[in-house]
């Protein structure tokens, strides 16, 4: 029985497919191969596979667009009864699902900052409220008996990915700006974590293989952060030399508001490295 991985040329499921592909029998699928809106096809799809393992990386992220009445419709689709056409295939057919969410769900106070994994969410924005709602669809048939993981995670960042989609993460971003702007304006806010992708590609392959118990859980790397803050140590990591502006969140005139805190506390597994030590090996190893 192979292991099926949904969204695997973005950035996170290149990551995954390499890793689970060394010991496994593994079908990958982007785009150019399933249209994830259209879950008549993609059901007979997976009940021909009949995977033991589903992973699902699909999501629409487009966190403004979501604010306007298409985009949020969009969304929907995505974050939400994609997770749930994939919940009830995998209760169908006997399969576990993996699913990841966003610490967006969580929109935290100077008095509150983070959040365990047992915490109820309280979304900020339409996107947050549509990945909870995806959320909710998988713990649902959690009572009925789905074996699943449902993985929060953050600033994701690390190699692009293999499909056209794939977006550069913020340090790749910030890397391509400091070339050709003297001053960089960067929000010194919404304090949270980074995830490099191949360390919860690994921590996602050892919740399935130590089988341990299904659920929510928290995997990012160790230390919160501001962008500001991040953007600092990603230039002196590099050694370059580029004046950076803090800003507010506010100063952005973005449509969604973002969490000025939304920091995931892992209490259920093992911990992974701090975000510099990740940021190192990237940058050092990576296209940068």
């Amino acid at each position: 029985m192979p292991i099926l991985i949904l969204g695997g040329r973005g950035n996170l499921g290149s990551q995954l497919t390499k890793l689970f592909s060394v010991d496994y029998e593994t079908v990958s699928l982007d785009r150019e191969d399933f249209d994830a809106t259209n879950f008549v096809i993609l059901a007979a799809k997976i009940r021909g596979l009949k995977p033991e393992l589903i992973i699902n990386t699909v999501a629409y992220n487009a966190v403004d667009h979501c604010e306007d009445k298409d985009g949020y419709a969009s969304a929907f689709k995505l974050n939400v009864n994609l997770p749930a056409a994939l919940a009830d295939l995998s209760l169908e057919i006997g399969a576990i699902l993996i699913h990841y969410s966003s610490d967006y769900v969580f929109s935290g106070t100077d008095q509150k900052q983070s959040f365990s994994e047992d915490e109820t969410p309280n979304p900020a924005n339409k996107y947050g409220e549509s990945k909870f709602q995806g959320e909710r669809e998988i713990t649902r048939r959690g009572g009925l008996g789905l074996g699943y993981y449902l993985i929060r995670t953050s600033k994701l960042f690390g190699p692009a990915g293999e499909g056209p989609s794939a977006k550069p993460s913020f340090f790749d971003i910030m890397l391509d700006l400091a070339q050709t702007k003297q001053e960089l304006t960067v929000v010194n806010e919404e304090l949270s974590c980074f995830t490099y992708t191949l360390d919860l590609a690994a921590a996602t392959k050892r919740l399935w293989e130590l089988e341990v118990p299904f659920g929510i859980y928290h995997l990012v790397n160790g230390g919160p952060v501001t962008w500001y803050e991040a953007a600092m140590e990603l230039f002196r990591q590099k050694k370059i030399k580029v004046a950076l502006r803090a800003v507010r969140s506010e100063n952005l005139f973005r449509a969604a508001r973002r969490p000025k805190f939304s920091i995931l506390q892992n209490t259920k597994v093992h911990k992974l490295r701090n975000w510099k030590e990740a940021l190192r090996e990237y940058l050092e190893t990576g296209k940068n």
